[in-house]
């Protein structure tokens, strides 16, 4: 049967494909819009299995606060290229993923990639994506936050984001410095203490591993390893917790000391931080 171009751009302004894509589908579907509408979808579906092993490290994270910034989220729309990342439709849909996930705050990725976006869900639509461009689309990180108050920041490239919550309101300008002092610092909890049991575990194993084989291979007496080891896990945590870190404000002063000189009441009760390039 013959497909009109009016047919074509009607199709093309329902699922956003190629028009070539368009018409193939409508032909194949003998210009029945529902059955071409789902040959452009399992399409999609298709190059996304056969691109699925590609890395995706390239993309947007984009952080959001709503409710007079007590509630936030940070989500990511990885790609392959930079090229793809820049596109117009690319960062829409980045956008409207990130919108949708403000509005009804899902509690973990699996709830996010279910949310409806018109018709499609948010994983319908980022495998759409992949069919549209011919390039791997993937949602990797999303996270949400509530506190009294929290204050996000995005990196210029747009590749990285955080977003960090406090027990009372402070002045954006604190806010400020604080998630910048985490996208520049990149700790790995709040507090020794307040890391969760399992990272925590995770982390110190690892060190102590490193530490184990650099003071072996310094020559150290076999029986002083453990004690030197403990020292320098101890060293990590001083520079990996956000309230033990320098400052990167004021080199002679810890970001709890901060903190406590704007208000000795205020603490961080919790941050999220992506990056597509850690």
């Amino acid at each position: 049967m013959e497909i009109k171009a009016t047919d074509v751009a009607k199709l093309r302004q329902m699922t956003g494909a190629g028009m070539m894509d368009c018409k193939s589908a409508l032909v194949e579907a003998n210009g029945d819009f529902d059955k071409a509408k789902d040959i452009i979808r399992e399409k999609g579906k298709l190059i996304a299995a056969k691109r699925a092993d590609r890395d995706t490290t390239e993309g947007s994270v984009i952080a959001l606060t709503k409710e007079n910034n007590t509630k936030a989220i940070l989500v990511c729309l990885g790609c392959e290229t930079d090229f793809v990342s820049k596109n117009t439709e690319f960062q829409q849909l980045a956008n409207k993923i990130a919108a949708t996930a403000l509005s009804a705050m899902p509690a973990n990725l699996d709830e996010l990639k279910a949310l409806k976006m018109g018709d499609l869900t948010i994983e319908e639509a980022v495998t759409q994506q992949t069919g549209k461009s011919g390039e791997k689309h993937a949602l990797p990180f999303y996270a949400k936050l509530e506190a009294p108050f929290i204050a996000t920041y995005i990196h210029t490239n747009g590749k990285l984001a955080t977003a960090v919550g406090f027990s009372k309101v402070i002045s954006p300008e604190v806010g400020d410095e604080i998630a910048m002092q985490i996208t520049a610092m990149n700790p790995v909890s709040v507090s020794k203490d307040s890391c969760p049991k399992e990272k925590a575990m995770k982390v110190i194993e690892k060190e102590l591993e490193i530490y184990r084989i650099q003071i072996r291979e310094e020559g150290k007496p076999e029986h002083m390893v453990e004690q030197i080891a403990q020292g320098k896990l101890n060293k990590f945590f001083k520079e990996s917790t956000l309230e033990e870190q320098t400052f990167v404000q004021d080199g002679k002063i810890t970001v709890s000391a901060y903190l406590k000189s704007v208000d000795p009441e205020v603490k961080v009760t919790g941050f999220y931080r992506y990056s597509l390039n850690d």
